[in-house]
């Protein structure tokens, strides 16, 4: 049922024969192709892929609707003259072509800002290097075993802004939020949180610097009455408290706040005017790993005002980890296989070590964001009994590791591998009984796979057919 909707309204009446270009046929801007043919605009379309690489039926689409479009790696030099440009998440506003046309006078926006701009509900927006996901499908989680409509979306989910006719004041929309879709929004979210910041993507960003100045657009554009929720232990998220505008809510694992949540070995503890309260004990958690208390504890906090604490953790007890986030694949002859292919940088990979107390036999390696693998080295050598590496980062991987164990006078079994099968099969060969063995590239996957989810749906079907 469709919901009076004052903003979209005023936006559909724009759009009529208006000029729009849709740059990218990535999974956010495919459903604006339906929506713009029903509202009457004129469209063309923009990818960076020649005509073959791009899916048929996308193809068919766009020649049915009778829609311009421009392909190649060139193409946005025909990008020229439009009344609003929706950019896919990694095409960067600081693109020279997209910064032409906007001081032309062309809106440059995306399908997630202008969702927030007219969406007429209560947004919990979720960004970070690591937990980002597991902790936005924690919170989606906890409002719904407590009562409320939700959608979720942004980075995982499905791309709402087409369902926004059917969004009801009273629900609550749940948003895990990329750099690359923070990047140039003028919009935050009522309840902001940021998980921690680490460098990523730095094959794409600029800098290290561009990189925090987007994930700190979840929060600049809030009022006083919004909340932010922020990990002390990081320093860059902890500073970021001096910009905000809303409520702090704070989370530590390292110090005993006066007020937030801190978790105090397993126990995870409200703390309110120094009088702290045990809310939560992690070993009644399915999820694994002390990164994962930190992911709920966060979801605790983002959620206070509308759950109360006692429902909450009811929710929690019962949340499965996130598809390819250390998730148990197999255990075959007292060995147990993980799939850990969402970690795409050495910290995610980091947290999922410490996860683990047996030995582990890791599979690691992949396509190369520029960054320091360095970080890995240490908890490689103490964790891991036999590292089998592939990827264009083996070599740095291997490099980093090498010079600890001669640091430490230490030995490890490491094998450059062609593929993921044969990781796979030299593993169930070494492996011994009450062994891990960890699929945690610390890389991103678009060397040898489509993105995370294919890589780790191939290494799900590699383990379960030995």
């Amino acid at each position: 049922m469709n919901v009076k909707n004052d903003k979209l309204e005023e936006f559909n009446q724009y759009i009529k024969f208006r000029k729009v270009a849709i740059i990218g046929m990535g999974v956010s801007n495919l459903p604006l192709l339906d929506y713009m043919y029903e509202k009457k605009a004129r469209v063309t379309i923009f990818d960076e892929r020649d005509i073959e690489s791009i899916p048929k039926e996308i193809m068919d689409k766009i020649t049915n609707y009778n829609f311009s479009f421009y392909l190649g790696k060139n193409c946005l030099e025909q990008l020229k003259g439009f009344d609003i440009i929706f950019r896919s998440p990694s095409c960067l506003p600081t693109k020279y072509e997209l910064q032409q046309e906007e001081n032309r006078g062309a809106i440059v926006t995306t399908e997630i800002e202008m969702l927030m701009k007219m969406c007429p509900c209560k947004i919990i927006g979720v960004t970070g290097s690591d937990g980002k996901t597991t902790t936005t499908s924690l919170i989606h989680s906890i409002l719904q075993k407590a009562g409320y409509h939700t959608f979720l979306g942004g980075n995982i989910g499905t791309p709402l802004f087409t369902k926004l006719s059917e969004i009801k004041p009273e629900d609550i929309l749940v948003l895990e939020l990329s750099s690359f879709q923070l990047m140039g929004i003028e919009i935050s979210p009522d309840i902001a949180v940021i998980t921690n910041i680490t460098p990523n993507h730095l094959n794409i960003h600029k800098d290290y610097q561009e990189y925090i100045e987007s994930k700190k657009n979840i929060f600049k554009y809030q009022s006083e009455n919004d909340m932010l929720v922020l990990n002390y232990d990081n320093e860059i998220t902890r500073n970021c408290a001096k910009e905000a505008k809303g409520k702090v809510e704070f989370f530590s694992q390292k110090e005993k706040l006066d007020n937030g949540c801190i978790i105090d070995g397993r126990v995870i503890k409200e703390c309110e005017d120094k009088i702290r309260k045990h809310i939560f004990n992690g070993e009644e958690a399915i999820l694994r790993g002390e990164h994962n208390l930190q992911n709920i504890a966060t979801a605790i906090l983002a959620t206070k005002t509308l759950v109360p604490i006692e429902d909450a953790v009811e929710a929690i007890k019962e949340f499965k980890p996130v598809e390819h986030r250390i998730e148990l694949v197999r255990q075959k002859d007292q060995i147990k296989w993980y799939n850990d292919s969402a970690s795409s940088s050495p910290s995610r990979t980091l947290s999922g070590l410490n996860a683990f107390d047996e030995k582990i036999i890791l599979i690691a390696g992949g396509y190369d964001k520029h960054l320091d693998y360095e970080p890995l080295a240490k908890p490689i050598v103490q964790k891991v009994g036999t590292l089998l590496l592939i990827g264009q980062t083996a070599g740095k991987i291997f490099e980093v590791v090498k010079q600890e164990l001669e640091n430490q006078g230490k030995d490890l079994m490491i094998y450059m591998c062609e593929d993921l099968k044969q990781c796979v099969n030299l593993a169930q060969k070494v492996a011994k009984p009450g062994n891990v063995v960890l699929f945690s590239p610390a890389s991103a996957s678009f060397d040898l796979f489509k993105n995370f989810a294919d890589r780790g749906n191939q290494f799900k079907a590699l383990v379960n057919s030995l």
